[in-house]
């Protein structure tokens, strides 16, 4: 696979998956033996528990790729993601709150599938956005 087709497949799943709640391209572009190393994800179908977690918490999901760069086999996304916290998240009851949370992840692709995700993202910024962590400089409970 040459590095653009690399980089489309990884657009793809966010796109696709993520902002259109398309589960079908899981299977399309997630391998078998698929190692998301920061969200403990493994393979196809809990790929699509993942996405279906946070687009059940924010139903109005919606990443932008705000950068992608790649070389070889990997891909690296910088995106920003918004949503209103309509869902359970984790345990987390709805707030209506909106959050904006930025992030990177570095996805490894061989044959047209993506194996292997690393990443980071404002996970903290996005608890205090849904006021279950109070902002720094303020008393917790």
């Amino acid at each position: 696979m040459s590095v653009e087709e690399n980089k489309a497949i990884f657009r793809r799943i966010v796109e696709e998956g993520f902002n259109k709640g398309n589960l079908a391209i899981v299977d399309e572009l997630v391998a078998t033996n698929h190692v998301n190393h920061t969200d403990n994800v493994h393979g196809p179908e809990e790929y699509k528990q993942f996405i279906t977690m946070y687009r059940t918490a924010f139903p109005d999901l919606h990443m932008t790729i705000e950068d992608q760069i790649a070389e070889g086999d990997k891909v690296v996304n910088r995106w920003t993601s918004r949503g209103t916290h309509k869902g359970d998240l984790m345990g987390i009851p709805p707030t209506g709150k909106q959050t904006t949370v930025t992030g990177m992840y570095v996805a490894r692709i061989i044959g047209g599938k993506i194996v292997e995700e690393w990443g980071n993202f404002d996970a903290l910024g996005m608890m205090q956005q849904i006021g279950v962590v109070p902002p720094p400089g303020q008393a917790g409970g």
